[in-house]
């Protein structure tokens, strides 16, 4: 067999820690893929995977070899869109993954346009408010809120998000405008799981970080289940600014003790390929990162 081929496969196998997984994303019978890695380890003489009934794991060998062939088949795929040149067509398929309400908000319409201009391309879509890791869930580009973590990922900056206390005005008539952080426990408080895992805001008061412990009278899993409760006059919520902002234009809800937000969030367009980059995602990238960019909410 191809060697090359062999490594594909075995870096799918590793990557989806499963060989029916990685049978599926290679358009492959799972014999033929536990042949290919057979094969693989035969010619090396090592064992690069162990299995189990229910999941399959890199050796201490295989780990380094993981690397390393990642990083030769990423340079190999490089030099091919080098060769290419920059107008190669984009095709195949491309994973995307989001938080889930800027996801439906922001990436699902660039999914939309991206996949009108290349039509050769498919794209599937991940929206979780969690952090995903790329390789075990094969993602070839995302968004992330919030400082970034070191790691081998690509990342491009595309705009800040900052943490808004809002309420619609006929709540806040009827029970006044909150003045200070004190003010809080004499209010409805609407806590979303989804960007308030605890019951604890942070604000900045003179320039320290201030925790106030709330304790909400609504919790809901989801942020658009929380933007709703507000919107509908139930009481305070704590969202992220993009997440507010048709409803603040609209007049639908009006941000409270804005003198005591917490820091801007960076907001990146992440990704995985090397210098070059293949044609799906490099374009796929330039098109996410002019459009938010462009996003006064963003910015």
């Amino acid at each position: 067999m191809d060697r090359f081929h062999l490594i594909s496969v075995f870096i799918a196998v590793a990557e989806a820690q499963s060989f029916a997984a990685a049978a599926r994303r290679l358009g492959m019978s799972a014999p033929a893929v536990t042949r290919a890695v057979l094969a693989l380890e035969e010619s090396l003489g090592v064992r690069l995977l162990t299995r189990s009934t229910r999941v399959v794991r890199v050796t201490e060998a295989g780990a380094r070899y993981f690397d390393d062939a990642r990083r030769v088949l990423g340079d190999l795929e490089e030099a091919d869109a080098a060769a290419a040149g920059n107008n190669a067509m984009p095709r195949g398929q491309l994973a995307v993954t989001a938080p889930v309400l800027f996801g439906k908000l922001y990436v699902m319409p660039i999914i939309a346009e991206y996949l009108i201009a290349f039509e050769q391309v498919t794209v599937s879509a991940l929206f979780v408010d969690r952090v995903v890791n790329f390789v075990d869930e094969g993602l070839d580009v995302g968004v992330r809120i919030g400082p970034l973590p070191d790691s081998s990922l690509r990342a491009v900056g595309v705009g800040r998000v900052r943490r808004l206390v809002v309420g619609a005005p006929a709540y806040l008539k009827q029970h006044g405008v909150p003045q200070s952080l004190e003010d809080l426990p004499q209010h409805r408080i609407v806590a979303a799981t989804g960007i308030t895992p605890t019951p604890e805001w942070a604000f900045l008061r003179a320039g320290q970080r201030t925790v106030v412990r709330v304790q909400p009278s609504m919790v809901v899993n989801t942020n658009d289940g929380a933007l709703e409760a507000a919107r509908c006059g139930y009481g305070l919520t704590r969202l992220l600014s993009y997440q507010v902002a048709p409803q603040l234009a609209a007049g639908e809800l009006t941000t409270v003790l804005a003198e005591y937000e917490d820091l801007d969030l960076p907001v990146h367009v992440i990704h995985r390929e090397g210098r070059h980059g293949s044609a799906k995602v490099r374009s796929f990238v330039d098109l996410a990162v002019d459009c938010l960019r462009a996003d006064k909410a963003l910015n």
